[in-house]
């Protein structure tokens, strides 16, 4: 149930990022460029956004399996090993997780303290900020969520993009489709 509503929230703020950004950029390029006049605020605007979009897309990637990795010798292990290497990698990457969610709290707090504002808005500098413990936060919730599932059972290990695969299968698919445009030519 939480994860669902983790999922949606996520899913939702960065498809709202992925709008606002470009809404704002299409807003400054048409103004600098038609009328020769440009908002001051959008470029750290855009680049606040964009660093939020980073931060819980890193969390998105690891739900869906878009990172990388390197586990052809995990793969090749038996399922007992195989459950014991992915359950530690799991809790390294939530170590890992609590390292940096740490040290962003410390530094938001410290970007708290001070009260700097930002350069173009006029908001202090923790709020954009905030990203960084947030989105160590989702990260370790998220691989919290991996070992519970690979602990039960459900899951055999962490969610890798398998680059080789989708390569062949992508290129089994384009050798498979029929060649367009080819029929009735000689050779």
């Amino acid at each position: 149930m939480l994860s669902r509503i983790v999922n949606r929230l996520e899913e939702g703020l960065i498809a709202l990022l992925l709008a606002v950004m470009t809404v704002i950029t299409f807003v400054q390029v048409v103004a600098r460029y038609v009328f020769n006049w440009s908002f001051v605020w959008a470029l750290e605007l855009v680049t606040f956004l964009f660093a939020w979009l980073i931060f819980l897309g890193a969390s998105y990637g690891v739900r869906v399996g878009a990172h990388i990795g390197v586990d052809a010798l995990v793969k090749v292990l038996a399922p007992g090993p195989r459950k014991l290497v992915a359950s530690l990698a799991a809790i390294l990457c939530m170590v890992y997780a609590t390292i940096l969610f740490v040290g962003s709290w410390q530094y938001v707090d410290k970007m708290y303290a001070i009260g700097i504002l930002a350069q173009d808005l006029p908001i202090p500098q923790w709020v954009p900020r905030i990203v960084l413990p947030l989105g160590f936060g989702l990260l370790f919730f998220r691989f919290g969520t991996i070992l519970a599932g690979i602990l039960a059972g459900r899951e055999s290990g962490l969610h890798l993009a398998d680059e080789a695969a989708e390569a062949l299968t992508h290129r089994l698919h384009i050798e498979d489709a029929p060649a367009e445009g080819k029929e009735g030519r000689g050779p």
